[in-house]
């Protein structure tokens, strides 16, 4: 979300302007140490007139310094529109930046992404958000949770920090293959929505529940078919081990390729089977026994 129009909101009852054009209706309430905005609504417009965002909320609290604003309900139109929703928001009248604090939640309307913490800091000069605190973040694709977030408001690119869990669909959900795997790493993990990519840092391990499967590796990278939402390619480097029962393979490099669901592992030793030819359809398949060997 760009949330620029938090900026506009604060020099707009800081001093009474804003570079876009603002309708707004309020009632206010004065005392000699602050001003009280109860039920407002403000609305940006562009030099065409279209609406550009709105900011909603229930009570604004004008210091000298702050806005404290309660309930606050954002919206940001245009060709990545995003909601914003947090029960309790501050705005610096100096810089801009904005605190958002208790079930903070950011909605990209167009792809259903959403992000879910209790605290979020938005730096204006740099349009990041940031947070320390424990993140959750859904996708048609899956679930990924961990500890601290670094992001673009409209949530295209974003890293976690630490302890990630991510829940991945190897296949569109609902569709007869679809596997759910589960891959942990100590992070960080940075994920690219423009780009469908996703890559897993430091003691990466990934599980295939259904089938008890584990794959450990140092990184792990993947991509996704922008149409299908199908995983496309899984790369998989540093002490990777690949372990079903008690069959254990070693290598240096393990790719996957999700079309032909050929998995590749080089190293020592070097082994190649055709995951199409084995039960299941995730991102890894059962080792030796029926498959192509090098």
């Amino acid at each position: 979300m760009h949330i620029k129009p938090w900026l506009c909101l604060g020099i707009y009852l800081a001093v009474g302007l804003c570079a876009v054009p603002v309708r707004g209706d309020q009632t206010t309430e004065s005392s000699p140490a602050s001003q009280q905005l109860q039920g407002f609504n403000l609305n940006g417009y562009t030099n065409t007139g279209e609406k550009a965002w709105d900011v909603n909320g229930t009570k604004a609290d004008i210091s000298d310094t702050n806005i404290q604003i309660t309930n606050v309900d954002a919206n940001y139109y245009g060709s990545q529109e995003t909601n914003l929703t947090a029960d309790h928001g501050t705005i610096n009248k100096t810089n801009g930046d904005v605190h958002l604090k208790d079930n903070v939640v950011i909605t990209s309307t167009d792809r259903g992404t959403q992000m879910f913490t209790d605290h979020l800091d938005w730096n204006h000069n740099k349009d990041l958000v940031t947070t320390t605190d424990p993140v959750k973040i859904l996708d048609p694709q899956g679930v990924v949770t961990g500890q601290g977030l670094s992001a673009h408001p409209n949530l295209r690119k974003a890293q976690i920090n630490k302890h990630v869990k991510a829940m991945v669909h190897t296949q569109p959900e609902g569709e007869l293959n679809d596997q759910i795997i589960t891959i942990t790493c100590d992070g960080p993990m940075q994920m690219n929505q423009a780009t469908q990519y996703a890559i897993f840092i430091d003691h990466v391990v990934a599980v295939e529940p259904s089938t008890g499967r584990k794959l450990y590796c140092d990184k792990m990278e993947v991509w996704f078919n922008q149409a299908t939402k199908k995983i496309k390619k899984a790369v998989c480097t540093g002490h990777v081990k690949a372990v079903q029962g008690p069959n254990i393979s070693f290598a240096d490099k393990m790719t996957y390729e999700g079309e032909s669901q050929i998995l590749t592992m080089v190293g020592r030793p070097k082994i190649v089977f055709d995951a199409g030819a084995a039960k299941g359809g995730g991102l890894f398949q059962p080792i030796g026994g029926g498959g192509k060997k090098k």
